[in-house]
């Protein structure tokens, strides 16, 4: 079953000093080959790894992508419009683009579950496919 991941389980995933570690590396472990992510997530994740651990970080990242562990779900231009709307709808939550785009690729895929220790967006924003997402870890 697809999961799609959120950048903050992946920088989780990633610093062992993170309070989400575990939960969020398990996550990564156990659903690996089932991960997908918008390269919006991706980008923004490449760069936090980079900024905070080193370019070895944003590599070693890059690398579950060319092994085949993690698969970019490219957006449409219909993806583009409904971030947009999302953007639009969401702006007193101050939803931004990479959030928006997990919610609109799980719409179109018909997707239910995110790993995301974003609960505080996602849990507000109401998805058009079903009433709320599953959130994971």
């Amino acid at each position: 079953m697809t999961l799609l991941v959120d950048t903050n389980v992946w920088i989780a995933a990633h610093d062992e000093r993170d309070p989400d570690h575990q939960r969020c590396a398990q996550v990564v472990r156990t659903r690996a080959g089932e991960l997908v992510a918008p390269p919006t997530v991706v980008a923004e994740t490449a760069w936090f790894l980079e900024d905070r651990h080193g370019p070895a970080a944003e590599a070693s990242f890059l690398r579950l992508i060319t092994a085949g562990a993690l698969g970019v779900i490219d957006l449409t231009a219909r993806d583009w419009r409904r971030c947009v709307e999302l953007i639009e709808t969401y702006a007193e939550l101050g939803l931004g683009l990479v959030d928006a785009s997990v919610v609109a690729v799980a719409e179109r895929l018909g997707l239910t579950e995110v790993a995301t220790m974003n609960t505080r967006d996602f849990s507000v924003v109401r998805p058009a496919h079903i009433e709320a997402l599953t959130l994971l870890p």
